[in-house]
């Protein structure tokens, strides 16, 4: 499966803004689904999952201000922001993982979001 992320740009503190992560080659629903974000200088770390059932779960930095979802008709997983901080700024990837797997196998190729304050 191929995973397009879309949706970064440029906001001010405190705004929002929707990423969007599209599918190519095989169904969404056949994958639980995350987000991540590497800041500049630091480590991937993980924001938000997405499972089979839709259950979710966050990270805590961004609980209660991020929404992960799904639309499995369009093969599409969205990460909703909102309460945007500066801290938020990173490169944003989606990934998946097929049942069973211990790892995300397969990765998006990132978009930026960039949060003034």
């Amino acid at each position: 499966v191929q995973l397009q992320a879309s949706g970064g740009g440029l906001v001010q503190a405190g705004g929002s803004l929707r990423l969007s992560c599209t599918a190519s080659g095989r169904t969404l629903s056949s994958y639980a689904m995350g987000w991540f974000r590497q800041a500049p200088g630091k480590e991937r770390e993980f924001v938000a999952r997405i499972g089979w059932s839709s259950d979710t779960s966050y990270a805590d930095a961004v609980k209660g201000r991020f929404t992960i979802s799904r639309d499995n008709a369009k093969n599409t997983v969205y990460l909703q922001m909102n309460s945007l901080k500066s801290e938020d700024t990173a490169v944003y990837y989606c990934a998946g993982r097929v049942r069973g797997s211990p790892k995300y196998d397969y990765w998006g190729q990132g978009t930026l979001v960039t949060v003034s304050s």
